[in-house]
């Protein structure tokens, strides 16, 4: 394995399959043998999950909403979708533990980095909820800050597409591929891959952000196994 430990980033759009909004089952399940089945390899996996399916802050604070409450509500629905997935993936029969930057002692246990780092070693997946703990930090910084927490040796940014496009390949079929791309073009081209504090978090500490997506069978370990897949942002 090219990669022994790895924080997996999913988009909460992600678990509402064509409906885009709301929790779908189906798609958790088949997103969640994957991810099975890769820890079920040995690799270690925190995971930090968003929760677009069910609140988006900017969106709310873009509409009146006081930003800070926005995001606390935003927040509290990346905690939802996390429960939805440890559900999942326990039941492909590997043990999770769900880890709040926000104190909810009766359903998830308090993010606190040794405590997560041992459940990591024990092969236990990490799911990290909640954030940053903090307003107007969005889930890609999260992810960037958990993943140089746990001393995770790439971000893997799991999409519906395969790699990072010079623009929508959905919108627009002439649209070009990039294999390899380092922080600075990342910036430079404002591609929407992750917000610029989370890339520049991630440049800061040399840290790989593997894109890729997760909908092909087999995809998530193939990028653990180190196969050139998706697009890779380094230095």
């Amino acid at each position: 394995m090219q990669f022994k430990r790895v924080l997996l980033k999913l988009s909460g759009e992600a678990l509402a399959g064509e409906n885009k909004q709301g929790i779908n089952p189906i798609v958790i399940q088949n997103i969640c043998k994957e991810i099975a089945a890769t820890a079920l390899q040995g690799i270690q996996i925190a995971m930090v999950i968003g929760g677009g399916n069910i609140f988006r802050g900017v969106s709310a604070s873009s509409k009146g909403m006081d930003r800070a409450s926005a995001d606390y509500m935003g927040m509290l629905a990346t905690v939802i979708n996390a429960l939805a997935v440890q559900d999942a993936l326990e039941k492909q029969g590997v043990a999770t533990r769900v880890m709040t930057a926000i104190k909810m002692q009766e359903v998830a246990e308090p993010y606190i980095r040794r405590r997560a780092m041992r459940h990591l070693e024990k092969g236990r997946i990490v799911i990290c909820a909640a954030g940053t703990g903090n307003p107007y930090f969005t889930t890609d910084t999260a992810a960037s800050l958990r993943a140089m927490e746990l001393k995770a040796e790439a971000v893997l940014k799991a999409t519906k597409v395969d790699g990072i496009y010079d623009k929508d390949p959905q919108k627009y079929p002439e649209a070009q591929k990039f294999e390899r791309l380092t922080y600075l073009e990342v910036l430079e081209k404002g591609l929407k891959v992750m917000d610029s504090t989370a890339i520049s978090m991630c440049m800061d500490n040399n840290l790989p952000i593997i894109v890729f997506n997760m909908f092909t069978p087999g995809n998530i370990l193939r990028v653990c196994q180190g196969e050139p897949i998706g697009t890779i942002v380094h230095s």
